[in-house]
């Protein structure tokens, strides 16, 4: 079970290409978060690099990419706190992944990269290949990026190993900062409820140069769905939720309020087959 856990969840202007500049940025919220007493910074999806949908290689001209894994392991062991960021990874195939890199006190914890594209996103990046769950300072959470968030399957496996929060980093432009948080409240209090865990998400926010403009939207959901802390708007903003472990056990010791044990996977053959299966 978690320990109580305070996260602090950004939405951040992440302006296209901008790498130095967008780390910088990234350092003054992990100096505010780390003084403030937070135990994890989750910022958004592609915060680092900045969203593209047409030759992401680009963004990397003279910039090391592995520079960017040393300057987040660098900050998560200065500040001692648990720290996301999203960033084009590179890849031996031909094209990049979206990816999260997940860094701790102690260094690297792991990279998780984007396993569900969008439609748009399937042309210029590579699928990852892998859901997991990690732990750290007592947390175990699994992480989700953007449009990974409607497959419900997803948040279950999570689940089931081990996952006690959810984070979920966006890169979603279009609409107003209220029409994207009513999207967002048709599905993700469910990926709370079905699973009887924390849900934690974050959009980037601004124009990022590159023809996009991102609504402000930050949002935390309890074990039951409920919305625990909200942000809307145009503005960066850093959205503070105290995470406690008693309210999880409350929802996972109560017989009809938590799901999983109750499962029946032997029904649930057809999930698994593949489109091209009968």
């Amino acid at each position: 079970m978690i320990d109580d856990l305070t996260i602090a969840a950004v939405c951040m202007n992440s302006p296209l290409g901008e790498i130095e500049k967008n780390l910088q940025r990234m350092e003054t919220f992990v100096k505010e978060a780390a003084r403030a007493g937070a135990d994890l910074i989750c910022f958004p999806e592609l915060s680092v690099t900045g969203y593209r949908l047409e030759n992401p290689a680009e963004i990397y001209a003279g910039f090391r990419p592995e520079k960017v894994l040393e300057r987040v392991e660098e900050m998560a062991r200065a500040y001692g706190m648990i720290l996301l960021a999203g960033m084009v990874e590179p890849s031996d195939g031909a094209k990049p992944y979206i990816s999260q890199l997940i860094a701790g006190p102690d260094g690297l914890l792991g990279v998780y990269r984007k396993t569900h594209l969008s439609p748009n996103e399937k042309a210029t990046y590579m699928s990852g290949r892998k859901l997991e769950v990690f732990t750290v300072k007592g947390a175990r959470f699994g992480v989700q990026l953007c449009y990974e968030s409607h497959f419900p399957e997803i948040s279950t496996i999570m689940a089931l190993q081990g996952a006690e929060i959810l984070l979920i980093p966006h890169a979603s432009p279009r609409g107003s900062p209220a029409e994207k948080a009513e999207s967002w409240l048709r599905h993700l209090p469910s990926r709370a409820f079905d699973n009887g865990l924390y849900v934690v998400a974050n959009n980037q926010v601004g124009n990022n140069r590159n023809g996009f403009l991102f609504p402000g939207v930050a949002m935390a959901l309890n074990p039951s769905g409920r919305v625990l802390g909200s942000y809307r708007g145009y503005e960066e903003k850093m959205m503070w939720v105290h995470l406690t472990g008693e309210e999880l056990d409350e929802t996972r010791k109560h017989s009809m309020k938590y799901f999983l044990p109750n499962r029946r996977p032997e029904l649930y053959q057809e999930i698994s087959k593949s489109r091209d299966e009968p």
